[in-house]
């Protein structure tokens, strides 16, 4: 079956402006419009497949945009949204961007015309003019406008603690690792806090980062083990940034903790299994997910939401790298 992306492919259009033609929606010059046309009747594309599969009742179907379903986090957060979704009886249709902006509107075109019952999204991406307010919508760790309710864990809070804890284990000069995204998102929060602590508790401290998405690890790594090899203490973005930094370090002899203390944030590691077991600010992710599907739920039944943004508190996690 072909796909709104074939037809605009064959046109040689943007999928945006092939939305265009069929919903008869905005400007469209009448010579794209033809080729639009005379793609979708090659390609005999019919647009809104399920939404004529809900025409007489209710769409029971909810969209998870994620950036990787590889990523624990992610997969973590999924299942527990997916378990809650069945508790209701809704399915889950997984759109997996692999965090391309292109693919995202893809995916937000393709939800809007299908007409799901709700959408919830975790994206890192300049993408707030696509994001339509016609769907129910929850973001996970960005917030858009009033209209788009945000979830998330307390990031600030969990930077502040994770200073806290690398100053306590024995850490002078600790620094802050991670990448920066091209717009805001709450997980830069974790960064800020870490920064106040620092300077409330007259902390000598380092900020490493590169922009998101770091396209060669080595690289990344090498260059901060050159500049900054006085650090005693890291603060990692996430758990993958700290497993990462850990590996390399040991290329070099580093020792973990004994040279260097480290600290992530998600939580992702829990198994005894794995070692050394990571020092982290836990996010509740069983919370998170649960959370984000009830407010998801009040916004399909056409309720008013309390608040715009929902942090919901994190914890520190003891393991082995601190």
């Amino acid at each position: 079956m072909s796909s709104i992306k074939d037809v605009a492919n064959l046109a040689g259009v943007a999928v945006g402006t092939v939305s265009r033609v069929i919903n008869n929606s905005g400007a469209v010059k009448p010579a794209t419009r033809r080729k639009v046309e005379s793609a979708i009747k090659e390609l005999n594309y019919i647009p809104n497949e399920i939404a004529r599969n809900f025409k007489m009742r209710k769409s029971k179907m909810v969209a998870l945009l994620l950036p990787s379903i590889w990523h624990p986090f992610f997969s973590e957060l999924a299942y527990y949204i997916e378990d809650e979704l069945d508790r209701e009886g809704y399915k889950l249709m997984l759109c997996n961007s692999g965090g391309k902006p292109e693919k995202e509107l893809y995916y937000l075109d393709m939800l809007q015309q299908n007409k799901v019952a709700g959408i919830v999204g975790i994206t890192y991406n300049d993408i707030v003019k696509n994001v339509s307010n016609d769907i129910p919508i929850v973001s996970i760790d960005r917030y858009f406008s009033k209209k788009i309710t945000c979830v998330t864990s307390d990031n600030y809070e969990g930077g502040r603690l994770a200073l806290r804890e690398l100053v306590k284990a024995g850490a002078r000069k600790p620094a802050f690792m991670g990448s920066v995204t091209s717009v805001f998102t709450e997980t830069m929060n974790r960064r800020e806090g870490f920064i106040h602590e620092a300077k409330t508790m007259g902390v000598d401290y380092v900020v490493y980062e590169k922009p998101d998405p770091v396209k060669d690890d080595d690289a990344y790594f090498e260059e901060f083990l050159i500049k900054h090899s006085d650090v005693d203490g890291i603060f990692a973005i996430t758990d993958m940034f700290a497993a990462k930094y850990i590996e390399r370090a040991g290329r070099r002899g580093i020792r973990v903790p004994e040279d260097v203390k480290v600290i992530g944030y998600d939580g992702i590691q829990d198994h005894p299994y794995f070692h050394p077991i990571l020092s982290t600010i836990r996010q509740p992710v069983e919370d998170m997910a649960r959370m984000t599907i009830k407010l998801l739920y009040q916004k399909i039944e056409g309720e008013t939401l309390d608040q715009e943004v929902y942090r919901l508190p994190v914890l520190f996690r003891q393991g082995e790298t601190t």
